[in-house]
């Protein structure tokens, strides 16, 4: 919701997110057959950018009713949260002309499975993924279901044995934030700093190519977390 999701500026955060993926993708290096979304939880706008260069998407998260939201919304029906301001931005910024309809379109048609996973386990699907995929999308995550920086950087690693040697990884999440707010629930997130991320990645056997960070605008401070700001990295296996 605004402001975060604030689509009439490229200042605020959302934005600003949609845009490292955009630019990452548009690339053309990270391709291939299927791209795996790690903890998808019941939202598709980290898809957007990705779904033009992969056969497949499989979205996984660890709570049913997540992966049930995402399965309304892949097929359609009535009631689904409506992406479409999320959807026509990222058309926008790509600058293709594209009208927005073709891109849900083809996500739609690309995200063809929709999977239970448990990043702390070494199999995350709890069978390997056949074949590996190609790329690791994960958008805040591993910060938020790691009791401490060693079960992030062992949760890094366990996910990462769901791609190819040679796979590229794209991380987005928070800095510096200790909670965030689900309606009347206070759940607790693993405050990382940018070299937590850095070293986190060499641990888990990643090689880094890139780390950009967004830093929490006061009018973004919003009482619903107290995040510091927001990173993305774009790694190797």
């Amino acid at each position: 919701l605004p402001p975060r999701a604030d689509f009439s500026s490229e200042e605020f955060v959302v934005p600003w997110k949609l845009r490292c993926l955009a630019e990452t993708f548009a690339s053309g290096e990270i391709r291939g057959r299927t791209l795996i979304d790690v903890g998808s939880g019941p939202t598709i706008y980290q898809l957007l950018s990705a779904c033009d260069h992969f056969e497949e998407i499989v979205a996984t998260d660890y709570l049913a009713v997540n992966r049930e939201e995402l399965g309304r919304w892949a097929r359609g029906e009535p009631g689904a949260f409506d992406w479409s301001p999320f959807i026509q931005h990222v058309c926008k910024i790509e600058g293709r002309g594209e009208p927005w309809q073709d891109k849900e379109r083809r996500l739609r048609e690309r995200l063809r499975r929709i999977l239970p996973i448990d990043v702390h386990r070494p199999e995350p699907l709890g069978a390997p993924l056949r074949p590996p995929a190609d790329a690791l999308l994960s958008a805040f995550c591993l910060e938020a279901v790691s009791p401490d920086r060693a079960a992030f950087v062992r949760a890094l690693a366990h996910v990462g044995n769901l791609l190819r040697p040679g796979g590229h990884a794209l991380l987005l999440g928070a800095l510096g934030e200790s909670f965030y707010l689900a309606g009347a629930a206070r759940l607790p997130v693993v405050p990382l700093r940018e070299s937590d991320v850095r070293e986190a990645l060499a641990a888990a056997g990643f090689a880094l190519r890139e780390l950009r960070s967004y830093a929490m605008p006061a009018a973004l401070r919003t009482g619903v977390d107290d995040v510091d700001g927001v990173f993305f990295a774009h790694a190797q296996k």
